[in-house]
């Protein structure tokens, strides 16, 4: 389930249509469970992702309607809304959490002040949890080099976590040019 919106504006997003709060397209939350309910028995699980998930008010009640219907959950964010993110890693099975950059140097990707110490944040709820999850990070060469990678492994490694997953950049979907 792709969320609408995102308020961080990292330049290799593939999904950069996502990032406005609104879309073109809404879809109304009862015509979602409407078609959940007839997947009872097909789907395992229903995966919250985004733009930034944690961005929607309402996501705790959205994944506790879904996990009533005996769906396993899943969110995909970076973190960032922290207070979010606790509410809702009670209903959740399993994070995919993208980690974008060393803590330090968070602001050079999002183009957001402060962000890292949010996704920081954000992780250390995640780790004091004991929800699973899997740590992923999206490289493109011109804006993490290997020892940029080094730096978050070391970052990572401080926190217990670690090392993160390599995502190679993908050029679908991409709007900067200069990624190209």
């Amino acid at each position: 389930m792709f969320c609408q919106g995102c308020a961080w504006a990292c330049p290799y997003c593939h999904n950069p249509h996502l990032r406005p709060a609104k879309g073109n397209d809404p879809i109304a939350w009862n015509e979602v469970l409407a078609f959940l309910k007839t997947r009872r028995g097909l789907l395992d699980g229903v995966v919250f992702s985004g733009g930034e998930p944690l961005l929607q008010s309402d996501l705790t009640r959205a994944i506790t309607e879904v996990r009533a219907f005996d769906f396993r959950t899943a969110l995909h964010t970076g973190g960032q809304v922290p207070e979010r993110f606790a509410a809702a890693l009670a209903l959740i099975d399993w994070v995919g959490f993208d980690v974008k950059a060393p803590f330090a140097e968070y602001d050079r990707i999002t183009g957001v002040a402060g962000s890292g110490a949010t996704a920081k944040q954000s992780l250390q709820l995640l780790l004091e949890s004991g929800v699973a999850y899997q740590l992923r990070t999206t490289v493109h060469p011109k804006l993490l080099d290997e020892a940029a990678i080094a730096r978050l492994n070391a970052d990572l490694a401080e926190m217990g976590a670690g090392p993160t997953l390599i995502q190679k950049f993908r050029s679908e979907g991409c709007a900067d040019p200069a990624l190209l």
